[in-house]
């Protein structure tokens, strides 16, 4: 999710294999776990559960400490833009109390297949805000494009978000961080000002993330090859871009060849991906 020229290659050139689509019983049958009878099979992941519940605690203990720390004032007239045209910062929040901005990364007059794979990946993964709004919080994606271009890109995409280009104000939105790469920030306003209080990047958005998560939980994981798995697991997965859709999801063969996942199904639905303005 970084820019593309930070990005690592990830070809996968092993044997023929399955690249992790849903026709995986091509997989080798030998990549399976030991079989155990049951008593075995829970002692271990009674084990394995004790770990998982300390993790979860740590996770409290770290979001405890990261409400108690301090906050940072920033410019509430910073310029927006949005569908009806300018905003402001503070109006971002639709009157709610915080505000949680997504910094969508973008590439200004390219095609929908070279768009960010991450960026699409995280905001796939934002649907019901109802959650959030019972919170008093906002969600919003501020893109660093320009508005018209990426919002055709969220039309192409099926958002149903709020969307503005921070475009005008990323050096005083994003001081000290590294503008072209994807930012999650939180912010509060204390009534017509308002602060920063908390910020991450890069593994930081898998808060966004429930497909992942999931993965997590299955044997062969997001069958990524930086993965610690045991030999023979299924690896061949370049992370969310495939040069093709269902049902192989093939692997791309050069990155970033192919496209972000979930433009497939919305090329298979017969959207288009043109962004280019309408004449």
């Amino acid at each position: 999710m970084s820019g593309r020229n930070n990005k690592r290659e990830t070809v996968m050139t092993d044997e023929p294999a399955n690249p992790g689509g849903p026709t995986a019983s091509a997989t080798n049958a030998s990549s399976l776990p030991a079989v155990a009878d049951r008593a075995t099979f829970q002692a271990e992941l009674d084990a394995l559960r004790a770990r998982e519940k300390a993790h979860t605690r740590e996770g409290d203990a770290i979001a405890a400490a990261r409400r108690r720390l301090p906050m940072v004032e920033v410019d509430a007239s910073l310029a927006l833009t949005g569908p009806h045209g300018p905003l402001t910062l503070l109006e971002a929040f639709e009157g709610r109390r915080q505000l949680i901005a997504y910094y969508f990364m973008w590439y200004p007059g390219r095609p929908a297949a070279e768009q960010c794979e991450g960026c699409t990946w995280v905001t796939t993964q934002i649907g019901e805000l109802s959650y959030l709004h019972s919170r008093g919080i906002t969600y919003a994606v501020f893109c660093q494009g320009p508005y018209a271009e990426s919002a055709r890109y969220g039309d192409f995409m099926g958002w149903d978000l709020p969307w503005y280009s921070a475009h005008p104000s990323l050096d005083a939105l994003l001081t000290g961080r590294q503008i072209g790469l994807f930012h999650l920030v939180c912010y509060v306003r204390d009534g017509d000002r308002v602060f920063e209080t908390y910020w991450t990047t890069r593994r930081g958005a898998e808060a966004m993330d429930y497909s992942y998560a999931l993965m997590d939980l299955t044997v062969y994981g997001r069958q990524e090859p930086w993965e610690d798995s045991p030999p023979g697991w299924p690896q061949r997965c370049t992370i969310t871009r495939t040069d093709g859709g269902a049902p192989a999801w093939p692997p791309v063969s050069v990155w970033p060849g192919g496209r972000p996942i979930a433009q497939w199904p919305r090329l298979g639905a017969g959207r288009s991906d043109d962004l280019a303005a309408e004449t």
